[in-house]
């Protein structure tokens, strides 16, 4: 099966550290794949990376031609001071086209942000103001505007940052829901090992290198993993450093502007 997206040999610098060390990775269509690790493990810059938003300092990424990228970030700000529905967010994509534009393509933009707004769980809010929203209702309009465009593969940075963990698991359950919709890949970034772990086909450890990579199962019981995570802590992020016996390089420090 031909990748649609894989990236061979990564290191990546944030100016004199060295955050990501000789990474591999790819995904295939209709797969979920989650990227766990500390904070400064550099999670997030290997999206960047992936994205094209980021050169690495060495590897190589290669892209299927056409391949169209969903992304919804760890963090998103918007004045709250500023009136902006949930519509007028969703049709940002679109705000340098022509003012003239005919009935008939804004009714299929409207269709188009009705259909993502369902498929994200968020079919009621279109007219509610942005900042009106709650934190689940937010992540959901973020996932409604990244699929909007029909990705081939969907990214998520810590998209759960902030829910408890009921809201968690429904908004995973949305994202799985995606997935089988549009046939995409799914790379998610989180700790949040107690919801995202079970929905996942791969898990890959990430401590500025792959410290272990498989199945959950497999992931769960590697040696690396417990390292970084523990046990007996129900999933959650039990440590933020992690200790091998072999020679880390820059990135053995806490960098947390890495992410």
């Amino acid at each position: 099966m031909t990748a649609l997206l894989s990236a061979t040999g990564i290191t990546a610098r944030h100016g004199r550290n060295t955050v990501l060390q000789n990474v591999d990775i790819s995904l295939n269509a209709g797969e979920i794949v989650t990227i766990v690790g500390p904070n400064g493990s550099g999670k997030s810059t290997l999206l960047r990376v992936l994205i094209g938003a980021l050169k690495p300092a060495k590897g190589t990424v290669t892209r299927q031609s056409g391949l169209r990228i969903g992304y919804v970030p760890q963090k998103l700000h918007i004045d709250p001071t500023m009136p902006m529905t949930v519509r007028r967010f969703l049709n940002l994509p679109n705000a340098a086209s022509d003012e003239d534009a005919t009935n008939a393509l804004h009714a299929a933009g409207a269709h188009d942000a009705t259909n993502a707004l369902h498929a994200a769980g968020a079919h009621d809010v279109m007219h509610h103001q942005m900042a009106d929203l709650s934190g689940g209702q937010f992540q959901r309009v973020l996932l409604a505007r990244a699929i909007l465009e029909k990705p081939h593969v969907l990214m998520l940075d810590e998209a759960t940052q902030g829910l408890d963990q009921p809201g968690s698991a429904r908004f995973y359950q949305q994202i799985d829901a995606v997935r089988r919709d549009l046939n995409c890949a799914v790379l998610m970034v989180s700790h949040e090992l107690h919801v995202v772990m079970s929905a996942s086909d791969r898990v890959i450890c990430l401590n500025g290198h792959v410290c272990c990579e498989g199945t959950p199962d497999v992931v769960s019981a590697a040696p690396a993993y417990r390292e970084l995570f523990g046990t007996g802590t129900g999933g959650a992020l039990a440590l933020y450093r992690h200790e091998h016996d072999h020679h880390h390089h820059d990135h053995d420090h806490d960098h947390k502007a890495a992410q």
